[in-house]
């Protein structure tokens, strides 16, 4: 019996659409990195990101090996668990008839599944404590996203950690400001709130509904990021 694999992969576009890149790791017997990759797209949007991550992904796994996917993206994770099959019997259109988004990365994805034990696996993303695989992933996506250059195990390059709010530049995903409510207390930057619904710093990292956050040159975000903004 072949051990199943563990994997996890990310997308991150810096403004959707932005500078995008993706990234996958794999996890070695011990649940730590032993093999990654990361790549540049251009100019992207975040679901084009997420999706040629996991294209990737199926790539360069030995279709062969029973495998489980660890993904933070609920676009991606339907698109694969829920949404693929109706849009196969449909020829990959909506059920409106209008063309499936990203039609050519379903279309590839669907075909790197056929006959392979894949077994999918949603992550919250940015948890204190999270999923360490997942934040790798993320990591490295991030920081390829803001070079535009290809890395990996392979070539011997070093996983770069998850950004820090200075190195940080635009939100990765959708989610923007969040809607802030007001509250009575005050930020950095002139003012804090609560969320009133979850939304993304500027750091890359998400934030909660009903988490304090913090008016910064960036928009909403964490009070920590837009007092070392500040600082």
């Amino acid at each position: 019996m072949v051990d199943r694999v563990v994997a996890a992969c990310d997308g991150a576009s810096k403004g959707n659409p932005g500078p995008a890149a993706w990234a996958w790791v794999v996890a070695g017997v011990d649940g730590e990195v032993a093999s990654w990759e990361a790549g540049p797209l251009g100019r992207a949007t975040n679901n084009v990101a997420e999706l040629t991550a996991l294209r990737e992904l199926l790539e360069s796994v030995d279709a062969g090996v029973p495998l489980e996917v660890r993904m933070d993206s609920q676009y991606a994770m339907k698109a694969v668990t829920t949404w693929l099959a109706g849009w196969r019997r449909r020829g990959f259109k909506t059920a409106a008839g209008s063309p499936v988004a990203n039609r050519d990365l379903v279309v590839a994805i669907d075909g790197l599944l056929a006959g392979r034990d894949v077994v999918f696996v949603h992550t919250p993303a940015h948890r204190v404590g999270g999923d360490r695989l997942n934040a790798a992933a993320d990591g490295a996506a991030s920081h390829a996203a803001r070079t535009q250059e290809r890395s990996g195990s392979a070539a011997g390059s070093v996983l770069p950690p998850p950004e820090t709010p200075a190195a940080a530049t635009r939100p990765s995903r959708p989610g923007g400001s969040g809607r802030p409510r007001r509250s009575s207390s005050a930020g950095p930057s002139g003012g804090s709130v609560k969320a009133r619904f979850p939304g993304r710093c500027s750091c890359g990292r998400p934030y909660a509904k009903g988490e304090t956050i913090t008016k910064n040159a960036g928009g909403w975000g964490h009070a920590a990021c837009a007092a070392a903004a500040s600082a």
